[in-house]
């Protein structure tokens, strides 16, 4: 215990008693400022009753007042959430605590082993109390079931609410063979699930977690009798999104001081209900990222004075055409399997490599093929930038199963991978075929219907395909007459199957190169359906352009190409590049930026 500061001049003039009521004084207005209902010395003396109050803000209460409190008993104004009886002080005056110095006193040990039991028991319940913290109501629009069937189980301890307007729109959505008529049926399916458990009682209210979703720890409430609930005269009366203001209108009443939120994915719906001062939220998980800048990248750049810390313990050693560097440093904790590291300082010789292995702070760096150098060109491309040879070693690495690309246009996705592919099918033998598909979202209006077969149908939405083979069908530039480019459109054309999205489930890819081209638009679940086609020997190229998603209700942190970016990072099989510079036109990029 910490001694006691000297008596000041003050202080030692003063008679024992006065100086126990100021430092009683004092102890109050220290501790005022914390809680509202410890006044004088004895709430000062009381920890266990300061740990159950709640913290608001009052105006500190004068000297003369706090010591006349120290000797009369003092009721809360309000009542604290314990529901915790009155404070009283004690019958005869009491020597003050220990004073040692302002920022120690909310601190001072208490004097008897009671006391510490009873801080220590104070100390549980608001630690408990701060975990739970207090549950909110949501109530869900319709089109955030529809958006994800599973959305009723991710709100954790706090309960949902759905209205009665909400169960009518879900019955009319749930025909069709659309992704939105699947997800209605699902909601109803568990909706059912829910009301069939077992001691469950829809007017209480239904566990979220009696069908085994442990993560849902709140409860599931119908509309089951009507709501008194009043809206402005311009809002239309019979329109179902007023009929669900209307309903969070009446339960912020019947449950106040209960927060109630709306949730919804309508815009609009969430401007209106700000407009009649109702809390509403967008539906926030669904989001793998907040920020698209806070994507993975899959590079990372090594500091100037990487060589000069770690240095000293580098092992190297050289296998087949690759070298391998055994490093240790603080920045391995940065890297990831597959990420691929630079070192550029002028004046010394720059390293790119790509990491192999991390155990704790060491990591394996394998240095890369240069395929900037003519005489390792892939079906006559070169790369013509950092990051675009990044990305040729992961399309022709065979250990690299997964690859995903981005980038903004013209930074050579598309053409890359199909270089790659071609190499890979025709020369090396390494896949049968290369199999191309993509989201048939159209950037304008639809033009209808298409004729002919699925590969003549999903022909419109090839153009990007048609271009690159006009390129690569020229192979290193030569010009091998008409005859010998017509061949050799035969033959690419041959090894190359166009195929649609709609028809993917139930398939199984075998030792297939699959490309799947403007990936930012499909959602998490169509992205799921594609990679999982993946059989044995199958490689998958997801690309995109995240600033370019047509599909509507999706953005860059909810589409299915962050999706996969952000959980497949890591895996020692898979890779990811964002192509940073455009190489197609200077006009291309100069629109790149500026527009």
């Amino acid at each position: 215990m910490p001694l006691p500061p000297a008596p000041t001049k003050r202080a030692a003039l003063l008679s024992p008693e006065a100086l126990r009521q100021s430092a009683s004084a004092t102890s109050t207005l220290e501790s005022d400022s914390e809680t509202e209902n410890l006044i004088g010395s004895a709430a000062a003396l009381e920890p266990a009753s300061r740990a159950s109050t709640p913290r608001t803000r009052k105006k500190a209460a004068p000297v003369a007042k706090a010591s006349a409190a120290s000797a009369t008993p003092v009721t809360p104004a309000k009542p604290t959430l314990n529901k915790s009886p009155a404070f009283k002080a004690p019958a005869a005056p009491t020597p003050p605590p220990v004073v040692a110095a302002p920022a120690m006193q909310a601190r001072a040990e208490p004097a008897s082993a009671s006391a510490n039991k009873a801080t220590a028991a104070a100390k549980g319940k608001a630690r408990t109390d701060r975990k739970s913290g207090p549950k909110k109501m949501f109530v869900l629009d319709t089109n955030v079931l529809l958006h994800d069937p599973t959305s009723l189980f991710r709100f954790e301890e706090h309960d949902i609410f759905l209205p009665m307007i909400v169960l009518e729109e879900l019955d009319a959505h749930k025909k069709g063979m659309t992704e939105v008529a699947r997800n209605g049926r699902q909601v109803s399916r568990t909706l059912d699930a829910l009301a069939a458990a077992d001691g469950e009682d829809i007017a209480l209210g239904l566990q979220l977690n009696a069908t085994g979703q442990k993560a849902a720890n709140g409860k599931l409430y119908f509309q089951t009798s009507p709501l008194d609930y009043t809206l402005p005269s311009s809002l239309p009366q019979g329109k179902a999104d007023n009929q669900i203001l209307g309903v969070v209108e009446a339960l912020r009443h019947q449950y106040a001081p209960r927060e109630v939120v709306l949730v919804s994915k309508d815009i609009n719906m969430r401007v209106k209900a700000r407009a009649l001062g109702l809390d509403a939220e967008d539906y926030q998980n669904d989001k793998t990222l907040e920020d698209g800048d806070l994507l993975y990248s899959g590079v990372l750049a090594l500091p100037a004075d990487f060589w000069s810390k770690a240095g000293k313990n580098v092992e190297s050693w050289q296998s087949g055409v690759h070298t391998y560097y055994r490093v240790t440093s603080p920045h391995v904790a940065q890297m990831m399997i597959n990420q691929f590291v630079y070192f550029e300082a002028p004046g010394e010789p720059s390293l790119y490599a790509r990491v192999t292995e991390i155990r704790d702070k060491t990591a394996v760096l394998e240095t890369l093929k240069d395929y900037g150098s003519q005489k390792n060109a892939v079906w006559g491309v070169n790369t013509r930038n950092r990051e675009q040879n990044f990305a040729m070693n992961l399309l022709m690495d065979p250990e690299v199963d997964f690859v995903t690309l981005t980038g903004t246009a013209g930074t050579g996705k598309t053409l890359m991978a199909l270089a790659a592919g071609l190499t890979q099918v025709l020369d090396e033998r390494r896949y049968t075929e290369i199999i191309m598909t993509r989201a048939t979202v159209s950037v304008g209006e639809d033009i209808g219907f298409l004729p002919g077969t699925e590969e003549e149908k999903m022909g419109p939405w090839m153009g990007a395909l048609d271009d690159n083979l006009e390129f690569l069908a020229k192979g290193d530039g030569g010009n091998p007459g008409e005859w010998g480019r017509q061949a050799t459109n035969e033959l690419i054309r041959s090894r190359i199957k166009i195929k649609s999205m709609n028809f993917m489930r139930g398939r199984t890819f075998l030792n297939k190169y699959v490309i799947i081209d403007e990936a930012q638009n499909l959602t998490p679940k169509q992205m799921k359906t594609l990679i999982t086609r993946a059989g044995p020997g199958t490689k998958i190229i997801c690309m995109g352009n995240l600033a370019q998603i047509d599909t509507p209700y999706l953005t860059e942190g909810s589409s299915g190409l962050t999706y996969a970016v952000d959980k497949f990072k890591g895996w020692p099989h898979s890779g990811h590049i964002t192509l940073a510079r455009g190489e197609r036109s200077r006009l291309a990029d100069f629109a790149s930026e500026v527009l």
